[in-house]
Formats: structure tokens, C-alpha cells, sequence
């Protein structure tokens, strides 16, 4: 029972709130329908209207040039969604016409009017291209495996598509809101793209450097689509560029062609049989169509002679307001003189006026704040200038008006804006101060101006303790001779450190330095197995240690080992033939040894005579 009585007290906010949320909503109503059909073909224009009509308030057109097979076919539909506690409702109604056409030729659908709540809605016109090939350009009208007149059809399926797209079904136009300017004068281009086929998407842009002009671009992403009609064909159109353009010099300028790839998508007949229950029979292809804007030639003519002294290259239509400081000041106080230049035209090179001022004043950096909107109609709004000042002498003084000149196109003429002279007078300084030294011409920062009034210091007394400068260390000699030696340093660590890196990546060197030193550990292994009696052990060892020395210290292949390979080696390396003979008959006697019965005084002998032997010849070598 509660969850009932819940969903009720639901549905009944629901219906109260409908009223607000349904009637916050922009209402919109369109119209739609296809760009090219032919003769003989049905087709459909549908009126969609996002909000619920007025009974009986629809009106249609005529359609004029069109038989009207059927409708209008009603649909209605309407959504609630509830999010985080905010409601909204949509609402769709739809009508709906299937109309044909006899005779090819340029046709257009009227208006249609709709009343939503009293008032009067109206759809845009529907220009509509019939013609007269059996089948429109690009449809799916034409039978499987043949042609658009009928013909068999032969070529390859992407070939078919090509041809099938004609090559004024896309195009790129750039058009300018005039062609002929004044230097500074704004123009705006828009850079048009015209189709008559659907485009799956774009690719490759290029745009203009616009040379000889300051280019600003708009914001297009509203911008809605239209139907135009160009040399005797319906296209739908969309903006893909538009920009502002100022000229900064006279002549004839010439904006460059605009570049961009289109993706257009063709129905093509295939000669697959149509799928009996869903159709088919058609394939679709995806052709790139590179389109370009033809180049526009804009001619610029210099701003006319007799300007006036204060012009400093102002175009537009502008508007001047000066805030002036108060009449009364006292010397060394401060004040602004604030001009402020409305309008529109090209205010971003729009530059301060002159304000001159007494000798006696001083003068600080302008401040300039601004306040600019772009529009396809231009540039407009403000940019403001501050000028700081302090009076350093009292009396009183004529402030000369600011003079702000620019050229007025629409008028074709200079025109001159001037501010009310001022009267000021300057009391003496409160503080007792006397006749401040000023500085003329001169432009000071802000650390300057906070300085003010404390330029004059007071002169030190007392006795005064004198020192030698003591020199920075920067840049001293010890400097010099500490940075030398650092990078001295550096640069040996740096080469020890790369020879070193070099050696560790030659295996052979490596192994020729280890020789020695694993041969001695080997040797320790085998005097220990001597101490133990452990004959075959020792004797094992000790052929490790002394052919594992020649191995490592000659780089000589495990396999490569042999007494003749080893006398050969150690004759090349200048080891006399008795040690090289001593060392080859050593090998042969602990190879016997290993396995037949000796004492281990034999094995002293024998261990003694090995660390000799390798001893010996490492230093043979190293010589």
C-alpha cells in the first residue's frame, strides 16, 4: 500500500512539473528532405517540431511542381529523464509527405507554419534539384550489375565510383563580404564547402598565410548548414573557414587557395544477388575528392591624403570619453588623466593619444587595459589609457585637450574627437616642501614613483669608517684557477673512465689480465689438496691452473689447446724454447702423475717448478 500511495505522489510531480520543464525548451521547427531525386521517384519531406502544436495550427506548403503520393503521416513521441533531481522532457512531432516529381528542373518547397502556445513558427525553404536519368546521382535507384543509363556494367566497382561522383559534386568557394577596402577597413572571408553527395568526413586541411593582412578567425561551430543553388545546381552548404581580415598595406592583395580533402561516400551497384529478406545488392565506397578555393583578389586603397596631425592609422567608427582628475591638487600629489576609445574597427592597433602636460609635471608609463569582441561584423569595444602624474610645483596650469583622429570609411573622411581643456591649479605642499626638482622627458618606473618624495636624503655625520673594496670572488684569478683545474680533472676522469669502459668490453684483454691471477688461486687449491694427500686432486689442479693460464693470457680456444699450439705461442711472445719445453714437459708429468703412485715430496717438486714456470713467463711477457 505505501509503495502505491508512493508512486502516485510520483506521478502526480511529474505532471506538475512537466509544464515548466517542457516549456523551458527552444522550440524548433525544420524541415528536411533529399538534395537531388529524379523523376519518377517517391521521396519524403518531413516537418519536425520539438515541442507539442497547437490543434489544427499546422500549415503546409503547396509543393508546387510535386504530386503528393501520401500524408501527412503523424508520429509523436516523448521522453522524461530525471537526473540528480533536475527533470527534463522532450518531445518529438514529426509530419511527413511522400511526394514525386514529373518533369526535371529546379523545384522548391515552401515555407511551412506551425503555432506552439500562440505563436507562429516557420521552416526555412527546401530547394530540391530533379533530374532526369532514371535515377538521381549517386542513389541506389539503378538495377544490380548495371549502369546509371542502363548499360551493363563492367568496370571495376571503385572505378564505378569515381565516375559515378561528377567533379562539381564537391567544391571549396571562398566568398568575401567586399572586394574592394580601404587600408585598415575590415573584410570578412568564408570559406564555403558545396556538396551534392554525402561526405563521410575531411582530411588534409590547408588554410591561407593571408599575407599582407592581420587575420583573426571566427568561431564556426554554429554555424548551420544551407541549400544554395550554383550555376543551376542545389548544393548543401557549410562553413569550413571564416576569418576577419585587416590589410596593413595598399595594392592588390590576393588571398591563396584553401585546401581540404573530402571523403565522399558512393552508392555503387554490386553483382552480388540482393539477399531476399534483407536486400542489398549495393556497395558502398569511400572516394577522396581533394577540393581548392579559387584565389580572390582584393583590392586595398590607401587612406587619402590630409590626415590629420594626430592620426595614427585608426579605422572604424570610435567614440571618446576622458575621465579628468580634480581640479584641486597639492604639489607633489598624484593623479590620473584617463582616456577611454569605444567603437568598432580595428582597435587592436589602436594606440594612446598624446597628452602633454606642463614642464613641471611629471609624467609615468601609460596603462592600458582593453576589452576587444570579434564578430563576423568586425572588431568592437574599448581599450582604455591611464596616464599617471604628479605635480611637483604649485600654481596653476592649462592641460592642453587629447586630440584622437581616425578615417571613417563609410563616410570616406578623416574625423577628429578632442576632450574639454582642464583648468588645474596646484595648492603648495602640505608638508612644507619646497620647489621640487623635476625631471623633463623622462618616463620613470614604478620603484621610481614610490621613491618620490624621498630622493633628498639626509647627509650622513659622524666619523666615517673607510675600507678597501674587497674583489668578488667571481671572475677573480683564484676563480679562473679553481674553474681550470676542475675541468682539468674532469677531463682525465672522463678519458680514465672511457679507457676503462673500452677495456671492460674486449673479452681477450680481460682475460689476459685475469690469467695470472686465477692461475694463483688454482695453485692455492692444489697446494691444499697437497697438504690433504689427495694426489689426483692436486694433479687435477694443477693442469687447471697452468692450461687455464695460457688459455685466458693467450686467448686461446678450449679446444685449441695442444702442446704443439702452446710452444708455438709462447716461442711467438719471445719465451725462450728450454722454459717453453720445461712447460710442456711439466703438463706431460702431471698427466702421468695423476694416475700412477708418487710421493708427495714429488708433488712439492712439482707445485714449486708450475709457480716458478708461470712466473718466469709472465715476466718475459711484460717485458
Amino acid at each position: 500500500m505505501k509503495g502505491l500511495i508512493a508512486k502516485i505522489i510520483f506521478a502526480a510531480l511529474c505532471v506538475v512539473a512537466w509544464g515548466p520543464a517542457a516549456g523551458a525548451d527552444k522550440v524548433v521547427f525544420e524541415a528536411s528532405s533529399p538534395l537531388i531525386v529524379a523523376v519518377g521517384e517517391a521521396f519524403r519531406v518531413e516537418f519536425a517540431l520539438n515541442a507539442r502544436p497547437d490543434d489544427g495550427s499546422f500549415a503546409p506548403p503547396s509543393f508546387e511542381g510535386f504530386d503528393v503520393l501520401a500524408g501527412p503521416a503523424v508520429s509523436e513521441g516523448s521522453s522524461i529523464q530525471i537526473v540528480n533531481g533536475s527533470m527534463t522532457k522532450s518531445v518529438e512531432y514529426t509530419l511527413t509527405y511522400v511526394l514525386m516529381a514529373n518533369s526535371a528542373g529546379n523545384f522548391t518547397v515552401a515555407p511551412a507554419a506551425i503555432a506552439v502556445d500562440g505563436e507562429t513558427y516557420r521552416t526555412r525553404s527546401l530547394p530540391i534539384e530533379v533530374v532526369d536519368e532514371g535515377v538521381a546521382p549517386g542513389s541506389a535507384g539503378a538495377a544490380p550489375g548495371s549502369s546509371a543509363n542502363g548499360e551493363p556494367q563492367s568496370r571495376n566497382p571503385e572505378s564505378e565510383a569515381r565516375r559515378r561522383l561528377g567533379k562539381d559534386d564537391i567544391l571549396l568557394r571562398a566568398a568575401v563580404s567586399r572586394s574592394t577596402v580601404y587600408k585598415g577597413e575590415p573584410l570578412r572571408v568564408t570559406f564555403k564547402l558545396y556538396r551534392r553527395a554525402n561526405v563521410a568526413g575531411f582530411q588534409d586541411y590547408k588554410v591561407p598565410s593571408f599575407n599582407g593582412f592581420w587575420a583573426q578567425q571566427l568561431n564556426t561551430d554554429n554555424a548551420p548548414r544551407q541549400r544554395e543553388t550554383y550555376n543551376g545546381k542545389i548544393y548543401e552548404t557549410s562553413v569550413a573557414w571564416e576569418y576577419l581580415l585587416y590589410p596593413q598595406q595598399a595594392g592588390t592583395l590576393v588571398i591563396e587557395p584553401a585546401e581540404l580533402t573530402a571523403v565522399a561516400q558512393v552508392i555503387v551497384p554490386s553483382n552480388r544477388s540482393a539477399d531476399p529478406f534483407f536486400g542489398g545488392g549495393h556497395d558502398v565506397y569511400n572516394v577522396p575528392v581533394k577540393v581548392q578555393s579559387p584565389r580572390v583578389n582584393i583590392t586595398v586603397k590607401p587612406l587619402p591624403a590630409g590626415a590629420p596631425a594626430g592620426f595614427s592609422g585608426a579605422v572604424g567608427h570610435f567614440t571618446m570619453e576622458t575621465k579628468l582628475p580634480t581640479q584641486r591638487l597639492a604639489a607633489n600629489s598624484a593623479a590620473t588623466y584617463t582616456v577611454k576609445i569605444s567603437g568598432t574597427g580595428n582597435l587592436t592597433f589602436v594606440q594612446a593619444p598624446k597628452l602633454t602636460l606642463p614642464g613641471s609635471f611629471e609624467q609615468y608609463n601609460v596603462k592600458t587595459t582593453e576589452s576587444i569582441n570579434t564578430s563576423a561584423a568586425g572588431i568592437s569595444g574599448y581599450r582604455q589609457f591611464e596616464y599617471p602624474f604628479i605635480a611637483r610645483a604649485d600654481g596653476s596650469f592649462q592641460i592642453e585637450p587629447v586630440v584622437f583622429s581616425y578615417f571613417d570609411p563609410s563616410r570616406m573622411e578623416y574625423a577628429t574627437l578632442r576632450s574639454e581643456p582642464l583648468t588645474l591649479d596646484v595648492a603648495p605642499d602640505a608638508g612644507g616642501g619646497g620647489e621640487a626638482v623635476v625631471m623633463q622627458n623622462r618616463g620613470m618606473s614604478k620603484e621610481e614613483v614610490r621613491l618620490l618624495g624621498e630622493d633628498i636624503r639626509f647627509i650622513k655625520l659622524g666619523n666615517a669608517r673607510l675600507r678597501t673594496p674587497q674583489q668578488p670572488f667571481l671572475f677573480s684569478k683564484l676563480y679562473w684557477v679553481l674553474l681550470c683545474g676542475i675541468l682539468l680533472l674532469f677531463t682525465a676522469a672522463y678519458a680514465t673512465l672511457r679507457r676503462r669502459i673500452r677495456e671492460s668490453q674486449n673479452v681477450a684483454l680481460v682475460r689476459g689480465r685475469r690469467a695470472n691471477k686465477v692461475a694463483v688461486q688454482r695453485f692455492r687449491a692444489a697446494r691444499k689438496y697437497m697438504e690433504a694427500h689427495d694426489r689426483h686432486a692436486f694433479y687435477e689442479e694443477m693442469l687447471r691452473a697452468l692450461w687455464g693460464y695460457v688459455s685466458d693470457k693467450f686467448n686461446i680456444p678450449v679446444a685449441n689447446l695442444t702442446k704443439e699450439n702452446v710452444r708455438e705461442e709462447l716461442h711467438r711472445r719471445g719465451v725462450p724454447s728450454d722454459e717453453s719445453q720445461r712447460f710442456t714437459a711439466l703438463i706431460a708429468q702431471c698427466d702421468e702423475a695423476q694416475y700412477s703412485p708418487a710421493a708427495s715430496v714429488q708433488m712439492g717438486d712439482i707445485y714449486a717448478d708450475g709457480v716458478d714456470l708461470i712466473s718466469r713467463i709472465e715476466s718475459i711477457i711484460k717485458r
